[in-house]
């Protein structure tokens, strides 16, 4: 609990004397004074269109203690910079730490790492790492597997598991689940899916047990990549290791159904979700459209389209690439046209080359006014940048 707290909690616990009463007051004030400050910040972040005025302002902001300890902040800023590609800004603001005495702590030195390697920085993210022992601060298990996540998310595959091996014997750490984790994520980064499986069983001989971050990494990788049997292996012992599965893990193995065009193995596996409690998300629906859609069954993934709908989730892009064929190749044009102008009127993302196929469908299918009217759409819209024809006009 902070001061602050801890001080608020006294002035309600004593009320009686005009001097608690104006102590309270004034503690009441100054929290509520920091309180609207942070939103503030965050607001400019969010809206300020000018990089380098953010960055002046986060360097002013960074010299008063409250600041420094909000991570949100933090993060959205680097994120901010990153996507406007000022990555010298981002050095700027991150170098600008170093002045203050949070630097010899180990835990916001590992954000100041993380923030480097989530705007792929790596290098800078090992020369902070590289100088916690002359800030007098220690390397432990939690710095390094920020540097880690640093070289993970600076895709910087090829050098995540000679960190992991180097390491820990010099500094006498010792590598956690979590660094575990972080190493297979790396190799399958790498595309040494092998390698990534074979860690199981040394997590298991190190004396740490797997959890649903290592399998759910692992069943992405196999039922996303093709390689459904290592999918199903994985899973089967994931059952059998009574982990807990959460909705991560039915959705890679239920996009895993799809691709294989599993269609009723799908519906058994979203009935035990539901079972188990989990409640579906957007890619849960998705993958299920995507399945029946890719074996035939067009009116089950119309069905799925609509459970979609109706559990508030907004159809993303990925969806319409296997629908609206389904629809056509099936000859459900009437179908496909309808979807098509629900596109444009909820404004949602698809695929020119899908809506092309469309038209062209609709054209053979003796569909000429339904066709001009997606062509007339998709001129008036003003957020889909592509262009579609009628094919009497190419």
């Amino acid at each position: 609990m902070s001061s602050l707290s801890r001080l608020l909690l006294r002035g309600t616990n004593s009320f009686s004397t005009p001097t608690n009463g104006r102590l309270f007051s004034a503690v009441t004030a100054a929290a509520a004074a920091t309180s609207q400050r942070t939103p503030s910040l965050i607001t400019l972040v969010n809206d300020e269109q000018d990089p380098k005025y953010i960055t002046e302002k986060f360097k002013k902001a960074s010299e008063t203690e409250w600041f420094r300890k909000n991570i949100a902040v933090y993060e959205r800023t680097v994120r901010r910079l990153a996507a406007a590609k000022k990555f010298e800004w981002i050095e700027e603001i991150l170098e600008e730490q170093n002045k203050y005495h949070n630097m010899s702590k180990e835990g916001f030195v590992a954000r100041i790492i993380n923030l480097y390697g989530r705007a792929g920085m790596f290098e800078n993210a090992q020369k902070v790492f590289d100088e916690m022992p002359v800030r007098n601060c220690k390397r432990s298990v939690l710095s390094f597997n920020a540097l880690l996540n640093a070289s993970v998310n600076s895709k910087k595959f090829d050098l995540v598991e000679g960190i992991f091996k180097e390491l820990p014997g010099k500094l006498s750490i010792q590598p956690d689940i979590a660094s575990y984790n972080t190493l297979i994520k790396g190799l399958c980064g790498k595309g040494s899916l092998s390698d990534a499986i074979a860690l199981v069983d040394e997590i298991e001989n190190k004396g740490l047990k797997p959890d649903h971050f290592t399998y759910n990494l692992l069943l992405h990788e196999t039922y996303t990549k093709g390689h459904f049997e290592q999918g199903e292996e994985i899973w089967a012992r994931m059952v059998e290791k009574n982990v807990a599965r959460d909705i991560r893990s039915y959705n890679a193995r239920l996009l895993g159904l799809a691709l294989e065009m599993k269609s009723e193995e799908m519906v058994s596996l979203f009935d035990e979700l539901k079972g188990n409690g989990i409640k579906p998300d957007v890619f849960t629906f998705t993958a299920l459209v995507r399945g029946c859609a890719s074996a035939g069954k067009v009116d089950e993934a119309k069905t799925w389209y609509k459970e979609l709908e109706k559990n508030g989730f907004r159809p993303m892009k990925l969806i319409f690439s296997s629908l609206l064929p389904a629809m056509c190749k099936a000859g459900d044009l009437e179908s496909a046209f309808e979807l098509c102008k629900e596109i444009f009127t909820k404004r949602l993302l698809v695929d020119g080359a899908i809506m092309q196929e469309v038209v062209d469908e609709l054209v053979k299918g003796s569909k000429q006014e339904e066709a001009e009217e997606i062509v007339e759409l998709a001129k008036k819209n003003d957020y889909l940048q592509f262009k579609i024809r009628l094919s009497s006009e190419e």
